[in-house]
């Protein structure tokens, strides 16, 4: 069961997904695919080798820009904005929650001087809170926050 939460039209959200779930990427029109898991962060995770294969047979990009546990760095803001910069279509990120995969997606869009609150509006109503990285979101977006 897919459970691609659209943040905005550039951009969907999702927990894991299965090699199963690629397919229906497809369907809807997604282009990229970005796994912001790391390998082996549970035992019940699908490869990332397998998903990106799976991807690629779908005629999907993949790229793997993964999230651990100490948190966001610049050049992963960089490769998520390049990654959007890119895309003619639009990018499904995912990890264990969708919440990794928003929070960068807001970071890079921060970083292109999109208003904090639109983002922040935006994670909100595809179910995600961006207040973990909001002081940077604002910071990025050249706004200090209140």
């Amino acid at each position: 069961m897919t459970d691609f939460r659209k943040i905005d039209d550039g951009f969907y959200a999702s927990p894991q997904i299965s090699v199963a779930d690629v397919s229906q990427a497809a369907a809807m029109g997604i282009g990229t695919i970005v796994n912001n898991r790391p390998e082996g962060e549970a035992d019940d995770q699908p490869a990332g080798s397998d998903i990106e294969a799976a991807t690629k047979a779908a005629g999907l990009n993949y790229v793997a820009i993964p999230i651990g546990h100490s948190g966001f760095s610049m050049p992963q803001v960089d490769a998520m904005s390049e990654v959007l910069a890119k895309a003619d279509r639009p990018v499904l990120g995912f990890c264990r929650s969708g919440t990794r995969s928003t929070l960068l997606w807001s970071l890079a869009q921060a970083k292109h001087g999109r208003d904090p609150d639109e983002i922040a509006a935006a994670a909100e109503a595809g179910g995600y809170s961006i207040d973990p990285v909001r002081p940077t979101v604002d910071m990025l977006a050249g706004k200090s926050s209140d």
